[in-house]
């Protein structure tokens, strides 16, 4: 009997550990409902609730057709976030894309637009997607007197664009904003290059006209940059530079008032344009005879 209460008395004591988490349990429970109200709360209201993916994307859509860009993209992100690599997960993406581009949020229609290019790069808009890249970089090239790294990323996009589709409806329009671009990065060189010049700091401002030369010969700025060179290299006692600079500016642009004021520079100090074989400058000339 003595044993048999014992055990009767561990088992009570166990089972009172039982009895003490079923007590709390309910109070811990009040306990949460408290700290939001007075009311009973249903744990399962916690679960986020999700619309169904086409909802969400005409939604977006019907925003975006009604200039609501900002609530149109807000729809296009809860598609992605709601219904990941679904397909209208992924048409969300580009138009999401394009709204941040239509509202200038450019930062994020590069990203969103990169992320599209990465995850799909085989689909029908994917050039889309390379190609509001680019142009969201283009729209923020700046004034040539300011920095050009948006100038250059404009080339990269739009270079990519028509290096991996180049039968996209969309390759034209790159390749003038290329030619755009292109011509900001030469202006940015002259820029630099006359602020030397007009210092008298001649190797430096060389070199500035030497870059357009040779990298951007199909720009606005290259007649006036073989100009420069002739004035420059006249300034430094390098005659037969300035004579060949003069050359090649005279066959690439006879009829040009930089030529013009090139010619008048060398006949004052008794030279006249003559181009020698051994300068860089001749084989630039070649390459733009070749060009034009």
């Amino acid at each position: 009997m003595v044993s048999m209460r014992a055990g009767e008395g561990k088992r009570r004591g166990h089972l009172s550990w039982l009895i003490v988490p079923a007590i709390l349990a309910p109070m811990a429970v009040s306990g949460c409902s408290s700290m939001f109200g007075e009311k009973d709360i249903d744990l399962a209201t916690y679960v986020e609730e999700t619309d169904p993916a086409d909802k969400l994307y005409n939604e977006g859509l019907a925003n975006l057709n009604s200039g609501r860009l900002n609530e149109a993209t807000r729809k296009f992100d809860a598609v992605d976030q709601q219904h990941p690599y679904s397909e209208y997960a992924r048409k969300s993406l580009i138009m999401g894309t394009f709204a941040n581009y239509r509202q200038g949020n450019y930062d994020d229609a590069i990203n969103s637009g990169k992320r599209y290019v990465q995850l799909y790069p085989s689909t029908p808009d994917a050039a889309y997607a390379q190609y509001l890249i680019g142009l969201s970089y283009y729209r923020q090239i700046r004034d040539v007197t300011q920095d050009q790294k948006e100038a250059r990323r404009t080339i990269e996009a739009m270079d990519e664009l028509v290096q991996r589709w180049p039968d996209s409806e969309y390759v034209e329009d790159g390749k003038a904003k290329i030619r755009f671009a292109r011509d900001q990065m030469a202006g940015k060189e002259m820029q630099i290059g006359r602020y030397y010049l007009e210092r008298r700091e001649y190797i430096a401002a060389m070199k500035r006209f030497r870059i357009v030369v040779e990298n951007y010969s199909n720009t606005r700025h290259i007649e006036e940059a073989l100009a420069r060179l002739v004035e420059g290299y006249m300034a430094m006692g390098l005659t037969t530079e300035a004579q060949t600079a003069a050359a090649v500016l005279g066959h690439n642009y006879p009829d040009s008032q930089w030529y013009k004021d090139s010619y008048a520079l060398l006949q004052s100090g008794g030279l006249e344009p003559r181009e020698h074989p051994g300068s860089w400058l001749a084989n630039a000339g070649r390459k733009l005879l070749g060009a034009s």
